[in-house]
């Protein structure tokens, strides 16, 4: 896919496959995708706010890497290798002191620098070394860590978060642990192909490839879509604010904006020249090592109708649905994971221009097998 890539969507008007006839044998590439380590020099949320209360801690973690989160009384957030120097035991075991973490075996006690600030039965002199440290930002009731080389983390950019801090949007905040390796999730949500899996929620959709981007750490789509058959679900009637049949003339009206900017995704809805009925904004962590788990974090913002309390009393119905569609999702990932590890390695033959983009994005932008880490990294 080109910068510009219009010319492929005058050759595929429609997403459906290519005629079997014009089309090549997809050639294996040099590297498996699903062993492709997600670059740890972003910014990436290892925790929702409301997760960790006043004077506490929890722990979580970034691809293998045992993370402590503490929130003291006073203060802002921080984040230590949840591993105590002493003994590693976790110090989200432990309690929170001041401006400090103590360990729950010993007594050993660290800030948010990760020195050892304490151990009771030692004197100052004969303090040890200490832990690794994260920075940490909290924002959007999302807690991010930046688990690479910490000297970046300030000229790496922040993500912005969609529409999240606009009060024309209400938004929820969604999620869970996906049994799959990231580079699955982000070519679910790209491929608007595989709304054929969804067709007892949303009816049978025709989507319509308009064309996108292909830039070295951006990759992006545009679809419209029309009903040809089913009836509009409550879900999608609370996101347009409009009960749609059918006909010709809600065929095609609006734009799905796709976009995996690496390593985070958005997905947009919104009619020409009007601001977006729907804003997503999600990202995929890696859990285990060798990260073919993840972690979801979704920020889905919908615009609020004119009418004013209308979008607070259908969100129940909005979840519910929006539920339905993910869980839709996450099984055939999952599923798409499990034959990776039956087979033994990526033998998928990918067809579809804009997830080959895709793909080669994914792996020019994160750390292939044969490639070092940095020390802060590993």
């Amino acid at each position: 896919m080109s910068q510009s890539t219009s010319a492929a969507a005058t050759a595929a008007e429609t997403c459906s496959s290519p005629d079997p006839s014009d089309m090549q044998t997809p050639q294996p590439t040099a590297v498996d995708i699903r062993r492709v380590h997600a670059d740890p020099d972003n910014w990436y949320p290892v925790a929702w706010s409301h997760e960790l209360a006043r004077g506490k801690t929890i722990g979580t973690r970034y691809a293998g890497q045992p993370i402590a989160l503490v929130r003291p009384m006073e203060g802002s957030v921080f984040a230590l290798e949840d591993r105590c120097a002493h003994r590693q035991v976790p110090l989200s075991l432990g309690t929170v002191e001041g401006e400090a973490v103590q360990c729950c075996y010993h007594g050993w006690a660290y800030g948010r620098s990760g020195r050892c600030i304490d151990v009771p039965y030692l004197g100052k002199g004969k303090l040890p070394n200490g832990v690794r440290t994260y920075p940490c930002r909290e924002a959007a009731g999302l807690i991010f860590i930046f688990p690479g080389a910490p000297e970046k983390a300030e000229s790496v950019p922040f993500p912005t978060l969609g529409s999240v801090e606009d009060p024309a949007y209400k938004t929820r905040r969604f999620g869970r642990q996906v049994a799959c390796h990231y580079s699955f999730m982000h070519e679910n949500l790209m491929d608007m192909n595989h709304q054929f899996m969804h067709m007892k929620q949303m009816g049978k959709m025709k989507p319509r490839f308009l064309g996108g981007k292909d830039e070295p750490r951006l990759v992006e789509a545009r679809y419209t879509f029309a009903r040809t058959s089913g009836k509009q679900p409550w879900g999608e009637a609370i996101i347009f604010g409009e009960k749609r049949d059918n006909s010709e003339r809600y065929a095609h009206r609006d734009v799905m904006t796709i976009r995996t900017e690496y390593p985070y995704q958005t997905l947009r809805i919104a009619s020409e020249g009007e601001p977006p009925v729907m804003d997503l904004w999600i990202v995929y962590v890696p859990q285990d090592k060798d990260e073919l788990t993840c972690r979801v974090f979704g920020l889905l913002s919908i615009r609020r109708p004119k009418l004013r309390f209308a979008l607070d009393m259908a969100w129940p119905f909005l979840i519910a649905f929006t539920e339905r569609i993910f869980r839709e999702d996450r099984d055939i990932v999952e599923l798409e994971q499990a034959a990776w590890n039956a087979q033994g390695g990526d033998r998928n033959q990918e067809v579809f221009p804009v997830i080959n983009s895709l793909r080669r994005l994914l792996l020019r932008c994160g750390i292939q097998p044969d490639q070092p880490k940095t020390d802060a990294a590993a």
